[in-house]
């Protein structure tokens, strides 16, 4: 009976977001905000149909939200189809490392000093809510994959590469709390867990991606081929980069986004001589194309339009099965009063902060500035790092109080974010519009 009334409630839930999508889209709300409301509703306090206990499914969890964060950093990457030289990747280069380490250092001071936290559950607090979401932030990310509006740009990359920067800390916290083999002087950690971690994973998904892409692309036009299921290579190079990413030691969410972000540059004009749109508000609207008709020149844009609508649907589906069981965890989680004078520091305090002083000399505007600031969105990532870390042995008193900050961080940010995403997006593009309509300089 159990599953019946999940297939149905799941059936009915897809339904009503396909056919009221642009609706909704007009409103002050969010998809995630919906999602979160329909699992609570689903849980222990409504109709029973899940019980999770975040203790002792944070194995289960942990798979969940780390299949949900690949899937999204793989479309991000894919998105960003700036080359590499251009001046706007200053912008989440900076928000992923500077404002990234003001963030962490704020988070773990306050943490000693206000939450009465060790030095090392409050580096892996800072770890855990640093990083901003890409999960959840498809509202503020690029448009299409040509979008060269630094906010959008900015944000976009910044989830991609902050997800990926963060991991380390994750393990100095747990070296910290002696969960972890740190080093003497702590050198294993900086030379494995950062150094070669970072490089090797952005190393291994560059690679990769290349060697994938272009071996499809030469089959189809030096071969003609008739390879029809280009979606299938989005899922492929995630499982692939990822896997090989883990068994060589190195951060496989940076893996991913590289993937995606090289796959993309395989082609640097994808669809410009097809007259086709690259939408992310309209993945499905790609034409149809016969691969035994398709000219040679076409190859890369099909396969790139086919990978881009996989990407789309594949990240919709994680975000309502993760948001759907997170609103399900809420019941279980002990929101303490006495910590959510937190949030608000976080988000308008420390976030604000970082932003200001991590883009400093770049040429983001005010306006922008100001919402890249907002935006710092907390989501899918934080929960997955705090259930590896609850999977990696941290106390069970310590794990409720961690969970306890980040449900409020997470939980707050889904709601003031999907509650200011349309409004805030509206008025920032209005003036763009009517300030700037020749193209954005670099």
């Amino acid at each position: 009976m159990a599953f019946t009334l999940w297939c149905i409630l799941l059936g009915v839930l897809l339904i009503v977001m396909t056919m009221g999508g642009s609706f909704i889209a007009r409103l002050p709300l969010s998809a995630a905000m919906l999602y979160l409301a329909v699992g609570y509703g689903i849980g222990p306090a409504g109709l029973g149909l899940v019980t999770l206990d975040s203790l002792q499914d944070a194995a289960l969890l942990e798979r969940l939200t780390e299949i949900a964060v690949l899937i999204s950093l793989f479309s991000v990457g894919f998105r960003l189809e700036l080359p590499l030289s251009d001046a706007r990747w200053r912008i989440p280069i900076r928000l992923a490392s500077v404002s990234m380490w003001i963030t962490m250092a704020a988070i773990a001071a306050l943490g000693v000093l206000a939450l009465d936290l060790s030095w090392g559950a409050a580096v892996l607090l800072a770890a855990i809510l640093a990083p901003t979401d890409p999960v959840l932030a498809s509202d503020v990310q690029v448009a299409n994959p040509g979008d060269r509006d630094r906010l959008r740009f900015g944000l976009t990359g910044e989830g991609g590469l902050n997800d990926g920067t963060a991991f380390p800390f994750v393990m100095l916290g747990l070296g910290l709390l002696a969960l972890h083999d740190l080093g003497a002087g702590w050198w294993r950690w900086f030379a494995l867990d950062v150094v070669w971690a970072i490089a090797g994973g952005l190393a291994i998904g560059s690679v990769l991606s290349m060697l994938v892409g272009r071996a499809v692309l030469h089959l189809r036009t030096r071969h003609r081929e008739p390879l029809g299921t280009d979606e299938f290579i989005a899922f492929g190079l995630i499982a692939l980069t990822s896997g090989i990413a883990v068994l060589c030691h190195t951060n496989g969410f940076l893996a991913v986004f590289a993937a995606g972000v090289a796959l993309r540059r395989i082609d640097a004009r994808p669809a410009a001589h097809m007259n086709v749109t690259l939408s992310l508000d309209a993945p499905t609207t790609m034409p149809m194309h016969d691969p035994d008709t398709e000219r040679p020149a076409d190859a890369p844009a099909h396969m790139m339009l086919g990978v881009q609508r996989f990407n789309s649907q594949l990240e919709r589906f994680a975000e309502v099965g993760i948001v759907l069981t997170l609103g399900t965890l809420l019941v279980a989680v002990e929101l303490r009063r006495d910590m959510l004078w937190f949030v608000p520091v976080l988000f308008l305090i420390i976030r604000p902060f970082a932003v200001y002083v991590g883009l400093i000399g770049t040429n983001v505007p005010r306006r922008a500035r100001g919402l890249t600031a907002w935006f710092g969105i907390r989501g899918i990532g934080s929960i997955y790092y705090l259930m590896y870390a609850i999977t990696h042995g941290i106390e069970p008193a310590l794990a409720k109080q961690l969970l306890s900050i980040t449900a409020a961080v997470v939980v707050t940010s889904i709601v003031a974010h999907g509650i200011s995403v349309t409004p805030l997006m509206t008025w920032y593009e209005r003036r763009r519009s009517s300030r700037k309509k020749a193209p954005d300089p670099a």
